[in-house]
C-alpha cells in the first residue's frame, strides 16, 4: 500500500505542476511571437501589426484609402512601388 500512495502522489505533485505552466506559457507566448525569427516558426516580414498598436492603425488607414481608390489608379500605384524597389526599368535582370 504504501508504494500505491506514494506513485499517487508523485503524479499529484507533477499534474498540479505542469498545470501551472500551461498559464504561464500562455502569457509568454502571446508576446514572444514577435521576437522569434521566420526560419524558427515566428510570424513572417509581411505580417500585419499587432491590433491596438499605433502602426496597426496606421496600416489600417492605409488599406482604406487602397481599398476606396479605382483599380485603375491602385494599379499605377502597384507598379511605381515594385519599379522602385525593384531593378531598374529597361535593364534585363537574369
Amino acid at each position: 500500500m504504501p508504494r500505491s500512495f506514494r506513485s499517487r502522489l508523485i503524479l499529484l505533485a507533477l499534474s498540479a505542476g505542469l498545470s501551472g505552466c500551461g498559464t504561464v506559457n500562455e502569457k509568454l507566448s502571446s508576446g514572444m511571437g514577435d521576437y522569434v525569427p521566420h526560419w524558427a516558426g515566428g510570424l513572417p516580414a509581411d505580417a500585419p501589426p499587432r491590433a491596438g498598436t499605433p502602426q496597426y492603425d496606421a496600416y489600417m488607414k492605409e488599406r482604406e484609402r487602397k481599398r476606396l481608390m479605382p483599380a485603375a489608379d491602385r494599379a499605377k500605384e502597384e507598379q511605381a512601388q515594385k519599379g522602385g524597389a525593384g531593378s531598374a526599368p529597361g535593364i534585363a535582370v537574369r
